[in-house]
């Protein structure tokens, strides 16, 4: 299996939009033998791998299961564990990542498909939360970016907004390109401390409020930054703990995934109906990427698909209302 799973590597290095689907039908069959927690999952569904025939067929894993079952598929020990940073006395998601060196070259892969080379920026990062804890995957993300740039100014920034205007400063005397990156919280705080001209730069929130601020929906928050730092637009980007692979959306909160990552739809009140041919629902995500946990996510993301692939999140899915995982989440640990 080990050797199987390097040739997914390959395999997905070199996908291209006409072949996702078929690479994703033989992930799915790979992980439904390889990954004990999906393979008894589908059992649990009275699913067959070798039944389904197209993507619309896969059934999307809950993504509860990542706070209660190691997702893992093939015999590996993890380089790292990503954690999620839920709330006061929740259960914290996690993500076994076999290998740093190909989430750096996913993450990288991503970006570069929007941006071009994560070398040709500087990276600021105002990232109060998630630098306060161990196995955020945010933070590898853009130390990651960090490395890869040619650029001596890049930096992450915890609570010193004057040392950050600073760095700021030099970069666009340096005419600089330059990605301000931060949690959402953080960028609102401040656009309110200190409003300043920020055009030329490329702001792009992620992360929601934590619990710090109250909830803006996204356009609230892009026109408070716009405002605050007289920009046109405020770009964003989505993942998540459970995923290696990201989405970027360059205005106006429509995110475009990457290359590796594929954005369906289910009906909120059904997690086990196939994807909806309307444009609301339930996100579920194929990420090619997660070659060694599990490919096939249902998120707790409300959004709208649009028919050139792109998607927006509208919200959260009410608990109550999502049966789905109650197969196998109130029995925690190995099964």
């Amino acid at each position: 299996m080990k050797e199987q799973s390097r040739q997914f590597y390959q395999k997905v290095r070199e996908v291209e939009a006409a072949g996702f689907d078929d690479l994703a039908l033989e992930l799915f069959r790979y992980q439904a033998r390889a990954n004990p927690v999906y393979r008894e999952y589908l059992r649990l569904l009275g699913v067959r791998s070798d039944l389904v025939r197209q993507i619309n067929q896969i059934p999307f894993l809950p993504i509860e299961l990542f706070k209660s079952h190691p997702i893992q598929s093939g015999d590996w020990n993890p380089e790292l564990e990503f954690t999620s940073s839920g709330t006061t006395g929740s259960i914290p998601s996690k993500h076994l990542v076999r290998s740093l060196d190909w989430y750096a070259e996913q993450a990288s892969r991503g970006f570069r498909a929007f941006y071009g080379p994560p070398a040709d920026y500087c990276f600021l990062a105002l990232l109060p939360h998630y630098l306060d804890r161990q196995g955020s995957s945010l933070v590898r993300m853009v130390q990651e970016f960090m490395t890869l740039s040619k650029y001596p100014h890049n930096g992450f920034f915890l609570r010193d907004q004057d040392q950050l205007i600073e760095r700021i400063r030099a970069c666009q005397d340096a005419a600089i390109p330059t990605v301000l990156i931060g949690v959402s919280f953080a960028l609102w705080e401040l656009a309110e401390s200190h409003p300043m001209d920020l055009s030329g730069l490329i702001v792009m929130e992620t992360g929601g409020m934590k619990g710090q601020r109250r909830e803006l929906i996204r356009s609230e928050l892009h026109e408070i930054l716009c405002q605050s730092f007289q920009l046109e637009k405020i770009h964003s980007e989505y993942g998540m703990t459970e995923l290696l692979s990201q989405a970027y959306a360059l205005e106006n909160g429509r995110f475009f995934p990457s290359p590796t990552m594929k954005v369906l739809l289910s009906d909120i009140t059904d997690p086990f109906s196939e994807p909806l041919s309307g444009n609301h629902g339930q996100l579920r995500i194929i990420d090619l990427a997660n070659v060694d946990s599990c490919s096939f996510i249902a998120t707790e993301d409300l959004g709208r698909l649009f028919s050139d692939g792109s998607f927006e999140v509208q919200g959260r899915l009410d608990r109550a209302a999502w049966r789905g995982c109650n197969l196998m989440v109130d029995s925690p640990g190995p099964l």
